[in-house]
């Protein structure tokens, strides 16, 4: 894993938690506040992953024309 997918993964826990404490204490703005962590959360993550398969996919390249 790498940084972004790590920051992702705890800015969707961090909308989870915003969104249920909006459901519990009645507060539909902090809800929404959550639902758009846990999307901008989501999106970091699979810009994290995107960036590390490509890192794979370069290294594995390199690694077949050093033979």
């Amino acid at each position: 894993m790498n940084r972004d997918e790590i920051e992702g993964k705890a800015r969707e826990v961090k909308g989870k938690i915003k969104q249920a404490a909006g459901d519990l204490t009645d507060n539909s703005r902090l809800h929404d506040e959550g639902q758009a962590d846990e999307l901008a959360g989501k999106a970091q993550g699979t810009v994290g992953t995107a960036k590390r398969k490509v890192g794979e996919a370069v290294e594995k390249i390199g690694k077949t024309i050093k033979k």
